[in-house]
């Protein structure tokens, strides 16, 4: 299948501001592309791109006082099938992972492991390790919180997810990260693009969308705490330790985002 996708963001900034991006698809999905995917900017900027040590796509730049608009459009090819699942991956003991994704068992800014240890092992001590404990921690997170726009909160982290019982998708894949580096699952979290394919239509303006990935069986699974159901059609941006790692922007200064337009379409009757 063929999907078109893409955006439009408008940063307003007062003075002129550095800005760090994380705008671009993943590395990885590079080679699926129909067309080029590139940033443009309606002011003049000078963006210049590297790969941060997450193997993420960034672009640097420095906005001018005043509007700035950031687009892209692309088509992309996809498999067209769900997510994958496999019950038969095992989980490792820590000893034996790599030393690479050592790091995503470890406490990072929204995953606060130390204050859900105690329960994550109350509460999923008794599941056999491998696929089963993560889907087990899945369906934990996907009933336990309440998905709801107007309580989005770009502070709170999995702890206060787990307390709040309500939030977007970056507190469903927070908590769900958090509770699986606590037993000893490696888990990043994973930003991009997921439109309603494959399910019904939702009348919600699109957005991004958050979702995490855990170490089983000597690779990376997608798991999606929100949804839990294997999905359609995700488009990867980036992977990181939390939502810090994967910022659409860092500001280094005042910018207000003044216009947010999301498209995620399957291009029907194209393959």
């Amino acid at each position: 299948m063929q999907i078109r996708a893409g955006f439009t963001l408008g940063y307003e900034c007062a003075q002129s501001t550095p800005m760090l991006l994380m705008l671009d698809i993943h590395p990885s999905r590079r080679h699926d592309l129909l067309t080029d995917q590139v940033l443009q900017f309606d002011q003049y900027v000078q963006p210049r791109k590297y790969t941060d040590g997450f193997g993420n796509s960034c672009t640097r730049i420095v906005a001018p006082p005043g509007l700035t608009h950031i687009t892209t459009s692309f088509d992309i090819q996809d498999t067209g099938e769900p997510d994958e699942v496999n019950w038969g991956a095992i989980q490792h003991e820590v000893q034996d992972l790599p030393d690479e994704v050592l790091v995503y068992l470890l406490g990072s800014r929204y995953c606060d492991t130390d204050k859900l240890a105690s329960f994550a092992w109350s509460q999923f001590g008794y599941t056999a390790p491998g696929w089963g404990r993560v889907q087990a921690i899945c369906d934990y997170v996907h009933n336990h919180i309440t998905f709801n726009y107007q309580n989005a909160d770009s502070t709170r982290s999995a702890y206060g997810g787990w307390i709040d019982r309500t939030g977007v998708c970056r507190d469903f894949a927070h908590l769900a990260v958090t509770l699986c580096r606590c037993m000893n699952v490696p888990a990043r979290y994973c930003t991009g693009y997921l439109g309603d394919i494959g399910v019904s239509f939702v009348p919600s303006p699109m957005d991004f969308s958050a979702w995490f990935q855990v170490y089983l069986g000597g690779r990376w699974y997608t798991f999606d705490a929100r949804h839990n159901f294997p999905r359609i059609g995700r488009i990867l941006m980036a992977t990181g330790r939390d939502a810090t790692d994967v910022a659409l922007s860092t500001n280094f200064g005042s910018a207000i985002l003044s216009r947010f337009e999301v498209v995620t379409d399957e291009l029907v009757g194209v393959s």
